[in-house]
């Protein structure tokens, strides 16, 4: 049996307090249910472990939620092992994987998961004793420095369920699947590995602490930088490490070996197989470390943490320049790093839970507790997509385009992607959209437009000199517009004007493309996008798109408050009347002739599917979801009526999961609908669709790291692990104070 804290439906949200106030009694008697997990605020399509990066991006892919008995993965699926046993009064438990170790017979069974933003804490009982274990991966977004580490922790703390003192060791290892793609699953080759244990000064940050770190490091024998294999880099260095203590034990090699040396005797041999290299499936090497915690009492012991990460140096192929990971600007080794991490880790935990609460306390005061519950289940993955780079004068945030396809910093993931970072630090927006806005200026770009995207493969941000690649012109250069626009309305007003006249050409050229009318069309690019590509390009072709169309002019206005903040009067005065005067033309030519909405395109000029036809049922719609930068910006160009007419007819719409994107097909969009949500004044569909998207992805059986394009009605899902999801931070973004 599944117990959920969970509200999943609008009929019974007048039961959200007393749900909420249960959820702490059920709490403390979750150990005495029998055969009850409990899941707060969310059960997440896969509980995220280690988030910190594209190449460091591992979930638990299970549809139960339940950690025992089913190995962690990399978002595409490919296995990332780590094994967690618990040696309880000689008695052995497992709490995390599924290794096959003749003599573990047990299980742990799981009570508990709770999901922060920046925590995924299990707890786990047997024989008389709790086990938590806390994979953290945190989101210190106003430290770059501390942001910048490519390491998540894993911390474990154990304390007895009974009243009685037990004796507890706890184990984990990690396999060789951590150091590439290539692990021989599914007949591909496996790659060769090495391996070493290494011991780390923990006084290499230079703080003056004592001891040492006991770490194994593990590479690819042969690298090979800026290629990867299943979604995963082909270089770099795994690092595992801990710190050394008289109760820890260490030991490498086959898995079987390994693992059945701690069950057959509580402890590792503190040795190292010097057979390598060796393939990662070659009789599967892994790195384990085994730690006494002693007598356990009712009080919690102290922590035992473990760091794990992946190093790469360089990161990124930028235009033909190997850009580094800035980390590097920071710490001349990873050695260093290692070391400022571990002893920064409890006060780590100690930030960790003050933005989490943060974050949790501000999204439940907006829509209740189904809201805090989608931003914890969202704001690792809009991180684990990126990754910073290149120098602290100039850091570049560069994405991955995760799942739908691998391009490097692609626009319009950048923009559904956008909330997540607007919260919790302006500043980020700049950085994640700044390549993109180097690449244009450098004149290696082509076209008037924005580009797509940097690179068809990441890590190879190449450009597309060619004026090639998908391109999408309106959606793109509005993007863009918006992006750089959200950033100066939340950055101080002399950095604002500073970065605004940094970049006016190339902000004027895009805006000046958007309000240009093509020879042979009645209306400029924003107000007809003409048969453009859009970003929901899965949808089908679509011309003249009303929703896209709101986006072009959005951008237009946005332009007259670069312009202003610039000190550019005449252009932030032309630019905000064009945006007006086409936002009234926008408005008649997509209302249906009932009255009662807005079309999915236009009715003049000719609609269509594609070009050459013409024709759109009356009933026909789509989610105006790019109505949200007009709140976010202050624009006010959407008049209120047409906000209040399209609330109504959504709420006609709605199935208990969602609302469909448009009439095509009965799929949507999780990110999409919150930005709908925060696009429009209607307190009960801003909470309907909350409330539906939370329902889709507490009850999702997807066992994937949280889809955002779904079936509302079938469930089916696409799509895995896309950072888009930082768009469930969208609400979140309106409560933000001016800058003064």
């Amino acid at each position: 049996m599944e117990l959920n804290i969970s509200i999943t439906s609008a009929v019974i949200r007048a039961k959200r307090l007393f749900l909420a106030f249960s959820v702490m009694i059920v709490a403390a008697l979750c150990c005495q249910v029998a055969g009850a997990q409990i899941f707060i605020p969310i059960k997440p399509p896969a509980p995220p472990l280690i988030t910190r990066a594209p190449y460091l991006n591992t979930w638990l892919h299970a549809s139960n939620g339940i950690a025992p008995g089913i190995w962690p993965a990399h978002w595409n699926g490919v296995i990332k092992a780590i094994t967690g046993i618990a040696d309880i009064d000689n008695h052995f438990y497992l709490f995390m994987g599924a290794p096959n170790v003749q003599g573990l017979t047990q299980s742990m069974f799981q009570t508990s998961l709770t999901t922060t933003p920046t925590q995924s804490i299990f707890t786990f009982n047997a024989g008389g004793v709790n086990l938590t274990v806390d994979f953290l991966s945190p989101v210190e977004a106003k430290d770059l420095r501390r942001l910048s580490m490519p390491l998540s922790d894993i911390i474990t703390t154990a304390q007895s369920s009974d009243g009685s003192s037990h004796t507890v060791t706890v184990y984990f290892d990690i396999s060789g699947e951590w150091a590439s793609g290539l692990t021989g699953a599914n007949n591909q080759p496996a790659a060769l590995i090495n391996w070493a244990p290494e011991t780390i000064n923990r006084n290499a940050d230079g703080t003056g602490t004592q001891g040492t770190l006991s770490t194994w490091t593990v590479t690819p024998t042969s690298p090979m930088v800026f290629t990867q294999s299943n979604d995963d880099a082909d270089w770099g260095t795994v690092l595992w490490s801990t710190e050394t203590t008289s109760g820890l034990t260490t030991q490498s090699g086959a898995d079987a070996t390994v693992r059945s040396q701690f069950v057959g005797s509580g402890v590792l041999a503190n040795t190292n197989d010097t057979n390598q290299p060796r393939a990662i499936n070659n009789a599967f090497p892994v790195f384990g470390f085994a730690r006494a915690l002693g007598t356990v009492g009712t009080t919690p012991t102290q922590p035992f943490t473990i760091l794990l990460g992946k190093v790469r140096d360089p990161a990124i192929n930028f235009l033909g320049n190997s850009v580094r990971s800035l980390w590097t600007q920071y710490w001349p080794a990873y050695e260093n790093m290692l070391a400022f991490a571990y002893n920064d880790a409890s006060a780590a935990v100690s930030r960790a839970n003050a933005t989490d609460a943060a974050i949790t306390r501000a999204a439940t005061s907006l829509g209740g507790t189904d809201y805090a519950g989608l931003t914890a289940a969202t704001l690792r993955q809009a991180f684990a997509g990126t990754e910073l780079t290149n120098t602290t004068n100039d850091p570049y945030l560069f994405l991955e385009e995760i799942s739908s396809d691998d391009n490097v910093s692609t626009v319009d993931v950048l923009y559904p992607s956008m909330p997540a970072f607007l919260y919790v630090n302006p500043e980020l927006v700049r950085y994640l959209i700044a390549p993109v806005i180097f690449y244009a200026e450098s004149g290696q770009w082509p076209e008037l437009f924005a580009p797509h995207d940097l690179g068809s493969t990441y890590p190879n941000a190449t450009g597309h000199n060619d004026g090639g690649g998908e391109n999408m012109p309106v959606e793109e250069t509005a993007n863009m517009l918006i992006m750089a626009d959200a950033y100066m309305q939340h950055a101080p007003k002399q950095e604002a004007a500073a970065y605004a006249n940094a970049h006016y050409t190339i902000f004027k050229q895009w805006a000046t493309y958007l309000t240009t009318i093509p020879t042979g069309v009645q209306y400029p690019n924003a107000l007809d996008p003409q048969f453009q590509n859009q970003t929901d390009d899965f949808t089908g072709p679509i011309a003249h798109s009303v929703n896209l169309a709101l986006k072009g002019i959005e951008a237009v206005g946005a332009m007259g408050q670069i312009a202003a903040i610039a000190g550019n009067a005449q252009d932030a005065h032309n630019f905000k009347k064009q945006s007006e005067s086409m936002i009234v033309t926008w408005a008649k030519l997509s209302q249906n002739t009932a009255g009662n909405h807005l079309l999915l395109q236009y009715r003049e000029p000719a609609n269509a599917y594609s070009p050459d036809t013409t024709g759109e049922p009356d009933s026909y719609y789509s989610l105006k979801y790019n109505a949200y930068p007009d709140k976010l910006l202050g624009l006010n160009l959407i008049p209120l009526n047409i906000l209040a007419e399209e609330a109504k007819f959504y709420k006609t719409q709605e199935t208990l999961k969602g609302i469909p994107l448009d009439p095509r097909h009965t799929y949507t969009k999780a990110d999409w609908e919150l930005w709908t949500a925060a696009s429009s004044n209607d307190p009960t569909l801003i909470q309907n669709l909350i409330d539906e998207v939370y329902n889709y992805a507490n009850t999702s059986t997807s066992a994937t790291p949280f889809p955002d394009l779904y079936d509302t009605i079938i469930q089916s899902t696409s799509f895995s692990a896309r950072p888009v999801m930082g768009g469930a931070f969208a609400p979140l973004t309106l409560t933000l104070p001016p800058v003064k």
